[in-house]
């Protein structure tokens, strides 16, 4: 699954998302699997979204690959085609592997220096990473 816009201004979903598509695949994560009804309903308890448009969006995540969708009978059944947290974590690779084409050595050197105020849990398993790195280069 290939996002193609990554939105560095945003916050969360909202970076690889437009604002109703975030809120959409936040609604299907938590909930597996959905109709376009029951997505509407559940947005228009923060505001009022038309059916259709709701519709439109589903789809297009079915076309961009996000999103699978089943029929039950005559009903349209949603769902993701990958969890949260592997989203998440395939766009990230993508990225990072991104920037180290295009940019090499300083995005490391940008990365490590962003890590001044992480967990020491974080810091000793990026060490094994790097450990394990060198072994498997020799």
């Amino acid at each position: 699954m290939n996002i193609k816009n990554f939105k560095y201004d945003e916050v969360g979903l909202s970076r690889f998302f437009g604002p109703l598509e975030a809120k959409i695949m936040e609604l299907l994560w938590n909930a597996d699997e959905l109709s376009i009804k029951d997505v509407q309903q559940r947005l228009e308890q923060d505001k009022p979204v038309n059916f259709n448009t709701v519709m439109t969006v589903m789809n297009r995540l079915v076309e961009k690959g996000i999103l699978k969708k089943r029929l039950q009978g005559r009903l349209s059944l949603f769902q993701p085609v990958q969890s949260k947290d592997r989203f998440i974590e395939e766009q990230s690779k993508k990225i990072t592997e991104n920037l180290l084409d295009e940019f090499g050595g300083v995005v490391i050197t940008h990365m490590l220096d962003a890590l001044k105020d992480v967990d020491k849990n974080l810091l000793d398993e990026l060490e094994h990473k790097i450990q394990q790195l060198k072994q498997d280069k020799l």
